[in-house]
C-alpha cells in the first residue's frame, strides 16, 4: 500500500499501473501518460487513507455533556468510497440522528467518522454498519440511526449500466430501533429536503 512519494511501496504501485495501462492497450510511455502511474498511486493512497486512521479514536476527546434530551440530526455529509468488488467509486451522503445518552459529539467529528470508514475498500451495507457501531460505542446514545444514500459507478458505468440510481442503507440502534414513533421522526428529519 502506498504511503507517500519515494517509498518502495509507491514504486510497486506505479509499476502495476504501467502494467494495467499496457494491458488496456495503451502505451504507458506515451507523453500524456508519463505522470499517470504516480498520480494514480497518490490518488489511491488518499482514497484509502481510512486504513491509517482509527475511527473510534476520533470520538475519544472533545465530547461535551449533553444539555438536553432532544434529537440531534446531521445530514448531507458527503462521502466517497471505493467498491471492493470492482475498485470503482461509490459516493453520496450520510445522515446521522442520535438521542444523546449524556454526551454530544462535535458535528465535524461525525463527518470524520464517516470519512475514516469510507476511505477504505467497502460495500455500502458494511460501511453503514461500521459507522453506526463506531458512533454507538463512542457516544453511547439512547438511540441512533445512520442512513447512507449513494450512487455506485460499478452499476452506473458497467454491468447493468444504470446511471442516476441511488442505493439507500439504514441502520438503527437503541430507542431509534425499538420505538416506532421515534424511528419514524428521525428518518423523516434525516430525509427532509434542505431549507
Amino acid at each position: 500500500m502506498a504511503t507517500g512519494e519515494g517509498k518502495p511501496e509507491q514504486a510497486s504501485v506505479e509499476q502495476a499501473v504501467r502494467t494495467i495501462l499496457a494491458w488496456m492497450g495503451d502505451d504507458p510511455g506515451r507523453s500524456a501518460l508519463e505522470g499517470t502511474p504516480r498520480r494514480v498511486a497518490l490518488a489511491l493512497s488518499e482514497l484509502s487513507s481510512g486504513y491509517r486512521e482509527d475511527p473510534a479514536a476520533l470520538l475519544t476527546r472533545g465530547l461535551e455533556e449533553a444539555i438536553g434530551q432532544q434529537l440531534v440530526v446531521v445530514r448531507d455529509i458527503t462521502f466517497h468510497s471505493l467498491c471492493e468488488h470492482h475498485l470503482l467509486p461509490f459516493f453520496g451522503s450520510a445522515a446521522i440522528a442520535y438521542l444523546p445518552g449524556g454526551q454530544l459529539a462535535g458535528l465535524s467529528k461525525l463527518a470524520r467518522v464517516v470519512d475514516a470508514h469510507a476511505r477504505r475498500l467497502q460495500v455500502q451495507e458494511r460501511l453503514t454498519d461500521e459507522i453506526t457501531t463506531t458512533l454507538e460505542r463512542g457516544l453511547r446514545p439512547r438511540g441512533l440511526a445512520v442512513a447512507l444514500t449513494a450512487e455506485h459507478l460499478c452499476m452506473s458505468m458497467r454491468g447493468a449500466a444504470r446511471p442516476g440510481h441511488s442505493t439507500v442503507t439504514v441502520a438503527t440502534r437503541g430507542e431509534l430501533a425499538t420505538n416506532p414513533a421515534a424511528r419514524e421522526e428521525a428518518l423523516r428529519l434525516m430525509a427532509a429536503p434542505r431549507p
